[in-house]
């Protein structure tokens, strides 16, 4: 499984969705998954990207938290969740992204 977490320069959630991952893959007993952060500078890289906002997180080059209709920029990224929006997935929601990804492959 390759996960991959895209950000903007300094992106306020950046460490929130980075730790959640973390715990999420230990409780899996997946510890030693590691994933990647890359930056996303401009415009361009955004809508070749698909990149819809700082965090996204990619697992297997899919964001399974894709909302029909967002935009490509270089924004913050607001997640719907159950306590309300949030600036990064739940840990809820990260554990079932992953075994959804890990179903399908």
């Amino acid at each position: 499984m390759e996960i991959e977490v895209l950000v903007v320069p300094d992106c306020p959630h950046q460490q929130l969705a980075e730790k959640r991952l973390r715990e999420v893959l230990a409780a899996a007993g997946l510890p030693d998954t590691s994933f990647t952060t890359r930056m996303v500078t401009d415009e361009a890289e955004a809508e070749r990207t698909g990149f819809t906002g700082s965090p996204t997180i990619l697992i297997d080059g899919r964001d399974p938290f894709a909302e029909r209709g967002a935009v490509p920029s270089l924004a913050c990224r607001i997640y719907r969740s159950p306590a309300g929006p949030a600036g990064a997935p739940s840990l809820d929601q990260l554990r079932r992204a992953l075994e959804a990804a890990a179903g399908a492959g």
